[in-house]
């Protein structure tokens, strides 16, 4: 559905949304005034909202499997860690200059894996953060898909292969700094990473990717690939008595979801300056599913509201009550799971209705 269509079908709720991404496109930029200004937009916020927006993107990607296609996966985290440790070699790199990264010199390591070759070259990892999620998932969909393996089975093997990942990465040998992962990062495509001007634009651009992808997403879902979907959600039985291959149809959704929450994660490593394999925790992933319910199912816009609320709550709730914190969270999900089915957005076609 173009911007024109959108408009016209429902111009309130796209005037709406149209104002949330244009201040989320302006604040980084509020960054760069003065500090003793008082629109002055210190490094802790800019940081927090292009953390909150990069998860706010892996909401939408799983909310494109779940909420459309039916298919729940508890290991997304995986995905956005893969995206995000694809990025990080490159940073690495940058910090490293000609040498090793700090973590293989201190296990006394005399040459760099091949698996890290050419990863000091920026496009290169650019294709690693495209590729390395979306091959990770087309392999593991196709025999999962294959095999008809659904429903709940399918979340628990999604959260083995995110905790078995976890395990892998957490292990020295592997290359990927073991239990610390990747920090220090210094500079990206030359310009220091710390910089006001870097953390303003690494925030734009990730505001930007996300309204790209949600405008993407949105569009494909009012195509005729995206009613399939909803069919395979409903009842697969009947789509493929009616001759089509559903099996293709998951297995691009889910391939898709993946990219995104790896470019996802690409673009959260150098704002927050860390990726290590805490971001695999199974409890990760959890959340994610959390996010896309609060928020509403299948609304794509349910997802981004939903991540951000809660991620918003969660930056107090872990500084304020932190033992706290995980109670709230299972609370919160009880409660929208009762009385709003429809997640947070159920609330405003409420009003909608009734206005």
């Amino acid at each position: 559905m173009s911007m024109i269509q959108l408009l016209a079908d429902k111009p309130r709720s796209a005037i709406l949304i149209g104002v949330c991404f244009a201040i989320l496109l302006i604040l980084p930029w509020f960054h760069l005034l003065p500090p003793d200004s008082a629109m002055h937009l210190s490094a802790y916020w800019v940081t927090l909202i292009g953390k909150i927006m990069c998860l706010a993107m892996v909401a939408l990607a799983l909310d494109l499997v779940w909420g459309y296609a039916g298919i729940l996966s508890l290991g997304h985290g995986l995905y956005f860690a893969l995206g995000g440790y694809a990025f990080g070699m490159y940073l690495m790199r940058q910090s490293a200059g000609d040498g090793l990264p700090d973590f293989m010199r201190f296990l006394s390591w005399t040459e760099m894996p091949w698996y890290w070759a050419g990863t000091q070259h920026f496009w290169w990892a650019i294709i690693l953060v495209v590729l390395v999620p979306g091959l990770v998932a087309f392999i593991f969909g196709f025999f999962a898909f294959r095999s008809k393996i659904k429903g709940v089975y399918f979340s628990i093997i999604t959260q083995a292969m995110v905790f078995a990942a976890a395990l892998l990465f957490f292990r020295n040998e592997t290359g990927f700094g073991g239990n610390n992962g990747f920090t220090g990062f210094k500079t990206i495509l030359g310009f220091d990473i710390t910089s006001a001007s870097t953390r303003a634009v690494l925030c734009f651009a990730t505001a930007l990717i996300l309204l790209l992808c949600y405008m993407g997403l949105r569009h494909l879902m009012n195509q005729p690939y995206g009613r399939v979907l909803g069919a395979i959600r409903d009842s697969e039985n009947r789509l493929q008595y009616l001759g089509y291959r559903t099996l293709w149809y998951k297995l691009s959704a889910w391939t898709l979801s993946a990219v995104i929450a790896g470019i996802a994660g690409a673009l959260y490593v150098p704002q927050v300056g860390i990726i290590n394999p805490s971001e695999m925790n199974p409890v990760n992933s959890i959340e994610m599913a959390v996010w896309v319910a609060a928020g509403g199912r299948g609304t794509l816009i349910g997802a981004i509201l939903g991540a951000g609320v809660i991620n918003g709550v969660k930056t107090y709730f872990t500084v304020a009550y932190p033992e706290a914190w995980l109670l709230i969270l299972g609370a919160l999900f009880v409660v929208v799971t009762l009385f709003l089915p429809k997640g947070i957005i159920g609330i405003f076609d409420r009003f909608k209705k009734e206005g």
